[in-house]
C-alpha cells in the first residue's frame, strides 16, 4: 500500500480534479492507514458535502474534530455544511471557534459574514467582511459578499463598486456576475441585469442559479416564454431546484396556467417543506382556481412558518373574506389595522377596504403597498416639456380592455370624447379576447396599443415617444393592472380614475377623478393626489346597454309572490351587522326573499348557516347562478328593493341596479368605496334612497316592503327621469371629464 502521504497527495489531486469518487476511495484507505489523523475524515466530509450528503459530512467532521478539536480549517468547513443546512446559530458559533484558533483567516470571515446576513445582522455581516478584506484585499468571495450585504443594506452604489472590483480582478466570475445581475433587477436596469446573467451562463452553461435568475429578470421583461425555458433549463441542470419551481409557479400563475402553477408549488413543497413563499404562492394558485378554503389553508402555514411573511396575512385576509368566515374576519381586522399603522406587512390595499371603513388606514395602506411592492424612486421620462398639440393626447392604462365591468362602464364614455379637442390612445395590458367588448373599444380610440408584451420602462416609454399629455390609469391597485408604468413619469399629468375606489397612495399620481359625495370636503387629506372633483358624479355608465325583458319569477329560481330582497354585489361584501338588519327584514316580512348572488360554496352555505342562526330558514336565501351580463340585467327587473353593503358599497352593481329599474338603498360610510353607492343615487335624483344610519336604513326598507305604492312611487320616478339624470347621461359627464383634464393640464 502507498504510504499515507502519497495516498493524500493522490487524493488532493482527484478531488482537486472534481474526481470525487476516486478521492472519496483514497480517503477511505487513508482512514485505515491513519485512524488517528484528522485530515482524511475532514476532507472526506468536504467531498460528503459536495455530493449534498450533509448529515454524513456533519458526522465525518465531528469525527475529525474529537481528533484535532481546535482545527480551523474543519471547523471553518463544518460551520460551512451547518449554513447550508439552515442551521445558522451552529454555523457562526464554529465560524467563531476557528477564527479563536486563527484569527487571521480570511477565508472563514468571509463566511462568517454570510451567516450573519443569514442571521439579520447585515451591519455585523459587514465588519466581518471588511477585517476579510483588510487581511486579502484582492479576495473575489469577499469582494463579492460585500456587495451582497451592501445591497441588502440598500447601499447600491458601494455594492455595484464591490461587485466591479471583484469583476475587475475576475472578469468571468459566475457568482459575482449573477448577485450584480440581481441588484440590477432590483434597481430596474434590466437590459444592464441580464446582460451580467447572460455573461455568467457564457463562462458556465451549468449554473443553475444563473438560470433561474435569468428566468427571474425575464419575467420581470415581461419575456414570460423565455423566462419559463429558463427555469426549465434550471430544473433539468437541478430537478430538486425548489426555487426555480416556486419561480416558474409565479410565471404560470401570471399566464393564468393555474393548474400547472399549483402542481409546481406542489412540488415545490415536497422538496422543501417549510418553504413559506411557496405556500404562499400555492394559496394563490388556489385562490385562482375558486378553491378558497384550501387556499386559506395555504395561507395559515405560510405564516405560521414565516409570521413575518411580506404578503401572506393579506392573502389570508382575501380568503377569509371570500368563504364568509366572520369570526376570523372578526380576528383578523385588527391585526391588519395594526400592521398597516406599522408599515409591516404587504397588505393588498383593495383586502383592506373589505375590513375598515377608515380613510387614514386606506392612506396608510396605499403608501406602504406603494413603497413595499413598488420600484422606489425612478429617474422621469418626462423632464417639463410643454408640448402644445393641437389636441390634447389622452392615454388610458388598462388590463381590462376586452369583456370586463371597467370597460362595460367606460366604453361609451371613451367613444363621447370630443375628437376636435382630445385625441385618445388605449394602452392594454390584459388579454384579448375577441369579444364583441374588445371590437368596440378598438373602434372607441384613435389608437390602441397591446402592451402585453411589454415591461412597465418600455411602456412608459411608448408614452413619452407619443407626447402623451395625460395619462389615466384606470386600474389602481387591482389585479392584473400596471400602475408601477407611470412611477416612470412618461406624462406631464398623471391621473387615475374608476378601477380603483381609493388613493393610490404614491408621489407619481398628480389627480384622482372623484366628486365631493365620495371625497366630502375636508378630505382630501387622506389622499395623496389633487382630488379633480367632478360636478355631479365620478361614476360613468353605458347607455346603449339594452335591457331585455325579465324571465319569469319561476325560470329566475323564485317564487311566485312575495317581496324579493336582493343584493347583487359580490358575497364577500356581505357583513354581520348588514346582515343581522336582512335577517330582520325577511322575519318582519311575510313571505319575502333575500336573492344573492352565487359565490363559491364555502359562502354560500356559511350564509345559509348564518340564516338559521338568526331564525330565517335557509331556503329563503335564492342564489342567483351566474350568467350573461344582459341576462343578469334583465332578471335584477325581477327584485323589488336592492339592499346595498358597507364598508364597500355597490358600485358597478349599483348603476346596473337602477339601469335595470330596481331601487337601491344605501347607508354611506367615512371612506370612498364606501360612498360610491351614495354618489350614484345622488346622481340618478334618488337621493331619499340614501339613509343617514343603519337604523335609518332599516327602517326605510322595511318601510317599503310594506308599503307597495310607496316603492312604486319610486321605481316610476327612476323609469321617468332615468334618461334625464346626470348618471345616465354619458355625453355631459365625458364633458365634464373633459373640463376636468383642461384644468389638470392648465395647472401642470
Amino acid at each position: 500500500m502507498m504510504n499515507p502521504d502519497g495516498l493524500l497527495k493522490q487524493a488532493l489531486a482527484f478531488h482537486q480534479s472534481g474526481n470525487l469518487g476516486d478521492a472519496e476511495r483514497l480517503y477511505l484507505q487513508l482512514m485505515r492507514a491513519a485512524p488517528k489523523d484528522a485530515t482524511a475524515p475532514h476532507l472526506l466530509g468536504v467531498v460528503r458535502a459536495q455530493q449534498g450528503r450533509n448529515s454524513e459530512a456533519l458526522e465525518l467532521m465531528d469525527a475529525a474534530l474529537k481528533l484535532k478539536p481546535n482545527a480551523p480549517e474543519v471547523l471553518s468547513n463544518y460551520g460551512n455544511v451547518l449554513r447550508t443546512e439552515g442551521r445558522f446559530a451552529e454555523a457562526l458559533a464554529s465560524y467563531d471557534k476557528a477564527l479563536a484558533a486563527k484569527p487571521a483567516y480570511a477565508a472563514t470571515l468571509a463566511k462568517r459574514a454570510m451567516v450573519l446576513r443569514d442571521l439579520g445582522r447585515p451591519e455585523a455581516a459587514l465588519e466581518s467582511v471588511d477585517r476579510a478584506l483588510a487581511l486579502q484585499p484582492d479576495g473575489i468571495e469577499a469582494l463579492n459578499t460585500r456587495g451582497i450585504i451592501l445591497a441588502d443594506l440598500n447601499r447600491s452604489d458601494e455594492a455595484l463598486a464591490s461587485y466591479g472590483r471583484a469583476l475587475a480582478l475576475a472578469p468571468g466570475f459566475p457568482d459575482t456576475l449573477n448577485n450584480r445581475a440581481l441588484l440590477l433587477k432590483d434597481l430596474k436596469r434590466l437590459d444592464e441585469a441580464l446582460d451580467d446573467v447572460e455573461q455568467a451562463l457564457t463562462v458556465h452553461r451549468d449554473f443553475a442559479e444563473g438560470w433561474n435568475n435569468r428566468g427571474i429578470i425575464l419575467f420581470d421583461l415581461k419575456r414570460m416564454g423565455d423566462a419559463l425555458d429558463s427555469y426549465d433549463q434550471a430544473l433539468a441542470l437541478r430537478p430538486d431546484y425548489a426555487e426555480a419551481l416556486n419561480n416558474r409557479a409565479v410565471a404560470l400563475w401570471s399566464l393564468k396556467r393555474f393548474e400547472e402553477s399549483l402542481a409546481d408549488c406542489d412540488r415545490a413543497i415536497s422538496l422543501r417543506a417549510g418553504f413559506a413563499d411557496t405556500l404562499y404562492n400555492r394559496g394563490n394558485a388556489l385562490t385562482e382556481l375558486n378553491r378558497p378554503e384550501e387556499a386559506l389553508a395555504a395561507y395559515e402555514q405560510a405564516l405560521a412558518l414565516a409570521p413575518d411573511h411580506p404578503s401572506a396575512l393579506s392573502g389570508l385576509a382575501n380568503a377569509a373574506l371570500t368563504i364568509g368566515d366572520w369570526k376570523r374576519t372578526a380576528e383578523l381586522a385588527p391585526r391588519l389595522a395594526a400592521d398597516v399603522l406599522a408599515g409591516k406587512s404587504v397588505i393588498q390595499p383593495f383586502v383592506l377596504m373589505g375590513y375598515l371603513d377608515d380613510n387614514e388606514l386606506q392612506l396608510r395602506c396605499s403608501q406602504n403597498y406603494v413603497r413595499q411592492a413598488g420600484p422606489g424612486p425612478l429617474p422621469p421620462l418626462w423632464t417639463g416639456e410643454r408640448y402644445n398639440h393641437d389636441r390634447i393626447r389622452v392615454a388610458y392604462l388598462s388590463a381590462d380592455f376586452h369583456s370586463h365591468v371597467t370597460s362595460a362602464l367606460t366604453v361609451e364614455m371613451f367613444e363621447c370624447h370630443d375628437r376636435s379637442r382630445f385625441e385618445t390612445l388605449a394602452v392594454s395590458f390584459g388579454p384579448d379576447d375577441n369579444s364583441a367588448m374588445r371590437q368596440r373599444l378598438l373602434g372607441a380610440f384613435d389608437s390602441f396599443v397591446d402592451a402585453r408584451l411589454q415591461n412597465d420602462r418600455e411602456v412608459a416609454q411608448t408614452l413619452r415617444e407619443w407626447e402623451i399629455d395625460i395619462a389615466v390609469d384606470l386600474g389602481g391597485h387591482t389585479s392584473g393592472a400596471r400602475p408601477w408604468v407611470l412611477a416612470h413619469r412618461p406624462a406631464p399629468v398623471q391621473a387615475k380614475y374608476m378601477g380603483y375606489p381609493g388613493t393610490s397612495g404614491s408621489d407619481f399620481i398628480d389627480y384622482i377623478v372623484a366628486d365631493r359625495m365620495v371625497v366630502p370636503p375636508g378630505q382630501d387629506g387622506f389622499f395623496s393626489e389633487k382630488i379633480a372633483a367632478l360636478p355631479a358624479t365620478l361614476w360613468v355608465t353605458d347607455t346603449k346597454r339594452e335591457v331585455l325583458p325579465p324571465p319569469s319569477r319561476a325560470d329566475a329560481g323564485l317564487p311566485e309572490s312575495g317581496f324579493v330582497f336582493c343584493c347583487f354585489n359580490h358575497n364577500w361584501k356581505i357583513t354581520p351587522p348588514l346582515f343581522d338588519i336582512w335577517m330582520r327584514l325577511l322575519n318582519q316580512v311575510e313571505g319575502s326573499v333575500l336573492w344573492l348572488l352565487e359565490g363559491n360554496a364555502s359562502i354560500r352555505d356559511n350564509l345559509k348557516k348564518e340564516a338559521q342562526a338568526r331564525g330565517v330558514a335557509p331556503e329563503r336565501l335564492i342564489f342567483a347562478g351566474r350568467t350573461t351580463p344582459e341576462a343578469h340585467l334583465a332578471r335584477q327587473q325581477l327584485a323589488d328593493l336592492f339592499l346595498d353593503t358597507l364598508p364597500y358599497n355597490a358600485h358597478t352593481t349599483a348603476s346596473d341596479a337602477l339601469w335595470a329599474g330596481l331601487p337601491l338603498l344605501t347607508v354611506p360610510g367615512k371612506s370612498f368605496p364606501a360612498r360610491v353607492a351614495a354618489s350614484i343615487l345622488q346622481a340618478a335624483g334618488l337621493p331619499e334612497l340614501i339613509a343617514q344610519d343603519f337604523a335609518a336604513y332599516e327602517a326605510k326598507a322595511l318601510e317599503l316592503a310594506r308599503d307597495p305604492a310607496a316603492l312604486k312611487i319610486i321605481r316610476d320616478k327612476l323609469t321617468a327621469t332615468r334618461a334625464a339624470m346626470p348618471l345616465f347621461d354619458t355625453a355631459r359627464f365625458t364633458r365634464e371629464l373633459e373640463a376636468a383634464y383642461i384644468a389638470m393640464l392648465g395647472a401642470a
